[in-house]
């Protein structure tokens, strides 16, 4: 059949059965993935800071965010290949689901080399911007230098992990992120501390992580290939289909810069409550953070069962998954929120020995343990509009909860202070995901027709 064919043909409903043993096939090995990522931040802190040198320690930070900031750019290639390969599967189009790897793969080794090669550029860019001077310039420059090698193989290991979720292999995803994470560790002790490496071994031991992750993901999902559903060349680099892939990536980036841009306005309006209530801000914001990275598995679950329905027009499936997640998201949710609420204090006060900052903390924390509840949605429908690909109104109604909450903190911490602007957060929170929600039946008769 030609391509033309193979992208005009009408999709034809195929049943499949969305059940809570789907759903956690894949939160569950995911939300334990995604867990192994601030685990091996705190390892990376701790050999860094049994060196001796609050230079090196202040040095990885900024390293760290400045790798963040750009690795978080690229992030919608593990987004996107998700949700086109989920809805390749849900077509039984398994020749497309190869495509959309091997695009994938293609633009995220153009992309690290890019990265590669504008890392001085970058590097003087975001230390300047971060304020870094003296040791912790160097430390931060040194860091950069050896990691930044890594960027290839990071950049695949998204797409791999996309198209692993894609398929709906959450025990694969857990695999491969363990093998990463589980290899940045032991190399970060070994390197760092055992062979004295200090801080440019954990860089290293970061760049030889990524690359024993890429190269386990590839083995694994190309051994899975079916030849007798070899994509072309023609297909895979089918301009069409390029557009649709980038299209998605540059909704998703600006989606996810717009929620960067969001929290550094959080933290710049806390400045201006002084250093205690910053401080106090930063630890308890990590209570978000942490429900974040297992709502996230749910998330996730969300991405390859909605995708995969939208490509068997599957309404009921659909339906089903969006009923589920949103079940599963707010138990969890509401669990973590009664967590904090209940042994808030305790966390806090293993978190600092300050005692002005746990007082200060333990002030917010009703507002910071809220979050958990007022942000599950916002997951769960990015989780669901990331699989369908409506990246569109995702990226619209971001923009649009991140000018309510400019403006509300704005006027809210004018009256109530920092409290004001917790509840500010909060509110961001929850409109993103109930704007999001609000027009889901719209977006469903678009792409299913009337119930």
């Amino acid at each position: 059949m030609p391509l033309s064919d193979v992208r005009t043909a009408p999709p034809q409903s195929k049943p499949f059965d969305v059940n809570n043993r789907m759903v956690l096939a894949i939160a569950v090995p995911m939300t334990l993935a995604f867990l192994t990522t601030p685990l091996l931040g705190l390892v990376d802190t701790a050999v860094v800071g049994r060196l001796g040198d609050a230079a090196l320690i202040g040095g990885l930070a900024i390293a760290a965010i400045l790798f963040d900031l750009v690795f978080t750019t690229f992030n919608f290639l593990r987004s996107a290949t998700t949700g086109l390969v989920a809805q390749a599967m849900g077509r039984d189009d398994p020749t497309e689901e190869q495509a959309v790897f091997w695009r994938s793969l293609m633009i995220s080794v153009v992309a690290g080399v890019a990265i590669i090669a504008a890392t001085p550029l970058l590097l003087a860019a975001g230390l300047a911007f971060m304020g870094a001077q003296g040791q912790v310039a160097s430390a931060a420059s040194a860091y950069l230098m050896i990691r930044a090698l890594s960027a290839p193989a990071a950049l695949a290991n998204y797409a791999i992990l996309g198209y692993v979720l894609g398929r709906g292999m959450g025990g694969t995803g857990l695999l491969l992120q363990t093998v990463i994470n589980g290899t940045n560790i032991i190399l970060s002790i070994w390197l760092g501390l055992g062979l004295g490496h200090g801080l440019e071994g954990v860089a290293l031991a970061t760049v030889i992580a990524e690359i024993v992750g890429c190269a386990t993901g590839f083995f694994v999902i190309h051994r899975r290939f079916d030849r007798a559903h070899s994509p072309s060349w023609k297909r895979i680099i089918d301009r069409p289909s390029l557009m649709r892939l980038m299209a998605l990536n540059g909704d998703i980036m600006i989606r996810s810069f717009a929620l960067i841009i969001a929290f550094a306005w959080f933290t710049r309006m806390g400045t201006g409550f002084g250093e205690t209530t910053l401080a106090a801000n930063a630890i308890l914001m990590n209570f978000f953070m942490v429900a974040g990275y297992y709502l996230d598995g749910f998330a996730t679950a969300a991405e390859q069962i909605a995708g995969r329905a939208i490509g068997a027009r599957n309404r009921q499936a659909f339906a089903r998954a969006v009923k589920l997640t949103l079940i599963w998201g707010f138990a969890l949710a509401g669990f973590t929120t009664l967590f904090f609420l209940i042994f808030g204090t305790t966390v806090i006060g293993w978190m600092t020995t300050l005692q002005p900052v746990r007082l200060e903390a333990g002030a917010y924390l009703f507002w910071a343990a809220l979050t958990a509840l007022a942000g599950v949605l916002a997951f769960q429908m990015d989780g669901i509009y990331i699989g369908a690909t409506w990246s569109r109104d995702m990226r619209n109604m971001m923009l649009l909860s991140l000018a309510l909450f400019i403006a509300l903190s704005v006027g809210l911490s004018g009256i109530w202070g920092n409290h004001g602007l917790w509840i500010s957060l909060n509110i961001f929170l929850a409109a993103r995901g109930f704007t999001l929600l609000a027009i889901l039946p719209r977006r469903m008769q678009t792409a299913f027709g009337p119930s």
